[in-house]
């Protein structure tokens, strides 16, 4: 290792902090990496990975460690390192060129571009050396800086026109609102399922949780069981396998086999927030207690590992160790005999069908598979687990990557904030409040404006889209669990902000930057839900959740327009927009809106209460009470109608754009939101 560090050193990222004493001369994104680019009249070696990334750490021990390599990259080259969880704007320009040239991307990504940053070659993983039909970065960055010196023209043309296209890009027609959408990705989930072990399509399998909870949302609107058994049947598989840890809890990023088996090993805090949000959908609608187990292990886990004393989440834990991946997660019977004795090892070793053989690289992964009984709780095991948990720890260590991430986190404080509401444990509402006040107080400047990431005391970047959008959600979320105004009333600012700085007012949808950011090649209009919802499908359901509950004109047509801009963009392919789908169900399907006007706080918390056990999707809810009522008058002024009589609470019940006589009686109530 290199003792005298490269320019990353005084960068706050583990993913750049790692490649800090690279012999290759890094620089951050920056004014001082493409201003030495220009001086001295070299291309830009653009590398995007993240610090849990397997393959990013496979290219950084063959290449960027080597000397050889390094040498080549600081002759010819001026060499970028960019995390692409702190600069999600700057990955998703470069991904997005990837994708075209190549038709498909990833992490590791590589990219070569004039200083001007416009890009002429792309990839993703290169070995030193080629291999097989891999092309070795060696080889690369020889040919490429022969035809920077003798096809320059060629090159910053081909730069010219890689921008110019990605430009005309981000134009999207509106569409029409139609269930055809909704029906038609149904229909798609339906053909790719996999009725053997759940999931879509072939390995790799992902969980894509936002595909779960259209397909739950869609199953309960149209009274589909079919629909509704593919997302059980993913659930539970996904459980089994061994893409859940049955030791420590949570789920890894994805399976590399179509039995959920054998994971890619990092464990992402936005899959089991996400994860988290459709076990305890599952649970809602059917109750099966199997579902709410899942949640529950998964929110102890994210609580025990992943929670900063601050209250903010932690971003990820890595796939590697002493650089082998799954090494911390895998075991070999005599482990375990060893560990507990014949007889309790034994038990342990026939239920998570652990063979001498072994199931990954000669040692287990620990399964349900083959467990008939795997959606019961065994208190045997149940016993017996801690102390395999505290035996893997001393075993070997976890990467851990601390960034705490505004977009991520807030996808948690909504898991959090569910949970709350479904299970009524008061923990949850805890690190859910304690979390968001986190945001609000550390990623969060004077001007009310978000940042993209907090470390080691400090908060960087401007907040894009999906910090924007999914806090909106997280403080939406937190209203339905509190019914809380204040809530209500700052993700109505947040909201606002949201329209001033990234809304495209004349062609619809919402930019990926803010329109004060920092200028790109281009300016990213991203629709699709890949590894989590995009920001604009985030923003279709906040938008048309606000203009629901505050009755605010303006907010209803600002939400139509967003509705019909996903239309379009969903039109050629709509099971890859599940979750904007999802929030259209609100405007396709009936609607009810309930006012709570309340004497007093016991009366605010028997209904809080009623209406918290009761699943009832595209529902609204307002609570007034003689505390709130003018904080809530102006946020939804209709409210200023609506009262007590002779001194008793009411409810008052709209449904399909037609109100019903107030209720004063709560198992009124009650039964009336049963029918």
């Amino acid at each position: 290792m290199k003792e005298t560090p490269n320019h990353l050193i005084g960068e706050k990222s583990p993913y750049l902090l790692q490649h800090a004493y690279n012999p290759v001369n890094w620089y951050p994104w920056g004014e001082e990496a493409f201003s030495k680019a220009q001086a001295e009249d070299k291309p830009v070696f653009l590398s995007i990975g993240y610090s849990t990334c397997h393959w990013c750490h496979v290219m950084e021990r063959e290449s960027f460690e080597d000397d050889e390599v390094a040498q080549a990259l600081n002759r010819d080259f001026i060499a970028v390192k960019v995390d692409k969880e702190e600069r999600p704007d700057v990955d998703a320009v470069y991904m997005t060129v990837c994708q075209a040239l190549t038709g498909s991307g990833g992490w590791p990504l590589t990219i070569l571009m004039t200083p001007d940053q416009k890009p002429f070659y792309a990839g993703t993983y290169f070995p030193k050396e080629s291999r097989y039909s891999m092309p070795g970065l060696m080889d690369l960055l020889a040919s490429a800086a022969q035809q920077w010196r003798e096809n320059r023209k060629e090159l910053l043309g081909s730069g010219e026109r890689i921008a110019m296209a990605l430009r005309g890009q981000t134009v999207k027609k509106k569409g029409r609102l139609t269930k055809d959408l909704l029906v038609s990705a149904r229909s798609w989930f339906r053909q790719t399922f996999d009725r053997q072990y759940g999931g879509f399509g072939a390995s790799p399998k992902f969980p894509s949780p936002h595909n779960l909870l259209f397909l739950l949302q869609y199953a309960m609107l149209e009274k589909e069981g079919d629909t509704l058994q593919m997302a059980e049947k993913t659930l539970l598989q996904m459980y089994r396998g061994g893409i859940f840890d049955h030791v420590g809890f949570g789920f890894s990023r994805y399976s590399t086999d179509d039995k959920w088996l054998v994971p890619h090993f990092e464990k992402m805090l936005y899959d089991n927030a996400l994860l988290t949000m459709v076990y305890l959908e599952a649970y809602q609608i059917t109750q099966n207690v199997f579902y709410k187990t899942v949640a529950v292990k998964t929110m102890d886990y994210i609580l025990r590992e992943m929670t900063d004393e601050n209250g903010g989440f932690y971003c990820a834990q890595d796939a590697d160790s002493d650089g082998q991946e799954g090494k911390y997660y895998v075991f070999t019977p005599d482990e375990i005999v060893s560990l507990f004795g014949e007889n309790d090892g034994r038990i342990f070793i026939e239920y998570f069908g652990m063979t001498s053989g072994g199931n990954f690289e000669g040692k287990n992964i620990l399964n349900l598979i083959g467990n008939p009984n795997a959606e019961c709780v065994n208190e045997e095991i149940e016993r017996l687990l801690p102390k395999v948990y505290e035996y893997r720890l001393t075993r070997t260590k976890l990467h851990k990557d601390d960034k705490i991430l505004t977009s991520w986190n807030a996808l948690m404080i909504t898991a959090f904030a569910d949970a709350y509401r479904i299970l009524e444990d008061n923990r949850y509402l805890d690190a859910a409040e304690k979390a968001m006040s986190f945001l609000q107080s550390s990623l969060t400047d004077e001007q009310g404006d978000l940042r993209v990431r907090y470390r080691d005391g400090e908060a960087a970047g401007m907040g894009g889209l999906d910090d924007y959008a999914f806090t909106v959600w997280a403080l939406l979320s937190i209203y339905d669990a509190t019914y809380d105004v204040d809530y209500l009333q700052q993700a109505s600012e947040l909201n606002q902000k949201m329209l001033n700085r990234f809304h495209d007012k004349e062609s619809g949808g919402f930019y990926l930057s803010a329109s004060d950011a920092e200028a790109l090649i281009y300016r990213p209009k991203e629709t699709y839900d890949g590894a989590i919802p995009s920001g604009n499908s985030a923003a279709s359901l906040c938008l048309t959740k606000l203009a629901a509950l505050t009755g605010n004109p303006a907010l209803q047509e600002a939400a139509d327009q967003q509705l019909r801009f996903m239309a379009g963009a969903a039109q050629e392919f709509p099971a890859g927009h599940s979750f904007a789908l999802t929030a259209m169900t609100a405007a396709l399907y009936p609607s009810r809106e309930i006012v709570c006007v309340v004497k007093d706080g016991a009366d605010f918390e028997r209904v809080k209460s009623l209406l918290h056990k009761k699943r009832m999707p595209n529902t609204t809810v307002l609570v007034k009470s003689a505390e709130n009522a003018e904080q809530l008058a102006k946020l939804a002024e209709f409210t200023r109608e609506y009262s007590l009589r002779d001194g008793k609470s009411a409810y008052y019940i709209c449904q399909n754009n037609a109100c019903s006589p107030p209720i004063y009686d709560l198992k009124e109530l009650d039964q009336k939101l049963s029918q």
